[in-house]
């Protein structure tokens, strides 16, 4: 984030300072400072700038073809056309090589050394690993790892460049594509809402016709037990009255034994004298 913001005042700065100028020399020294600034690594915006047209027709006319050379262009670009173009100070042939290993993990992850090395016009890998590593990943543009064994780059992330005009096309069909699956998928995601409200609906009158028949049983229940109670206390209160009756009954069984001199009264029979038996004799 810090980089952004840092590439965003960076360019914000060139485009004024380009819009202020006039003369065609002094445009051409801020096209210089600006491909030669260690933190710049975008260009677009600034050659979009009106007043660079004045370049055009003078003397300075290649400074406008190397700032497009670094806003979409690589180190092989430069050579190829070395012949017409000024010479680039080291600060610019170090920017442009690190913009050209930006351009190659565009594409690809895997960067082998030799590809790089023919592309950076490094000769040995010793020297290809202190760029990656000085210049690039300390510079905070890429981040991967070095694999010396399979003799690689591993890219994990890479800063993205201005786009070249053949990609503007490109560009243009996967945003298409883009907005023609963002369609397809917002409609998607409205059925489904449509469907999960009409699930949510459902699922409210099953809860209700639910809970309705719970206060069914509910009452049901109630009147079940209301009537096992009324009938648990009738059926205790024929059993008491039964063993009442019953009770009343033995009374009455008692009382007509004890008038009819079936029983003797106890006090009669303790003092009643008691006969002595009689020993048995034996026969001789």
């Amino acid at each position: 984030m810090d980089m952004e913001r840092k590439q965003s005042e960076l360019i914000d700065h060139f485009v004024k300072e380009a819009t202020a100028l006039d003369a065609a020399a002094p445009l051409a020294d801020l096209i210089l400072e600006a491909t030669a600034h260690p933190s710049l690594f975008a260009f677009s915006e600034i050659l979009s700038v009106p007043n660079l047209a004045k370049l055009k027709g003078t003397q300075y006319a290649a400074s406008l073809y190397v700032l497009r050379l670094f806003a979409c262009g690589t180190w092989s670009d430069y050579k190829c056309n070395a012949g017409s173009l000024p010479a680039l100070v080291p600060d610019q042939v170090r920017k442009l090589k690190q913009l050209t290993v930006l351009t190659l993990a565009e594409t690809e992850k895997v960067l082998p050394y030799d590809q790089l090395m023919e592309e950076l016009d490094v000769s040995n890998v010793r020297e290809l690993e202190d760029f990656l590593i000085n210049e690039c990943m300390y510079a905070g543009i890429v981040r991967g790892k070095l694999d010396q064994l399979r003799r690689c780059f591993e890219v994990q992330f890479a800063a993205g460049r201005d786009l070249r005009p053949e990609q503007l096309d490109n560009m243009i069909q996967t945003l298409s594509d883009w907005l023609g699956t963002s369609d397809g998928l917002l409609h998607l995601i409205q059925e489904k809402i449509k469907w999960a409200d009409i699930m949510s609906e459902t699922n409210k009158k099953h809860r209700k016709e639910i809970e309705d028949k719970v206060e069914e049983v509910k009452k049901s229940l109630k009147l079940i037990m209301c009537i096992s109670s009324v009938l648990s206390i009738r059926k205790s209160y024929d059993e008491v009255k039964h063993f009442k009756q019953a009770d009343l009954d033995l009374r009455g069984h008692e009382e007509s034994f004890s008038e009819s001199g079936g029983m003797m009264d106890y006090e009669e029979d303790r003092v009643r004298p008691k006969r002595r038996r009689q020993p048995m004799h034996k026969e001789g």
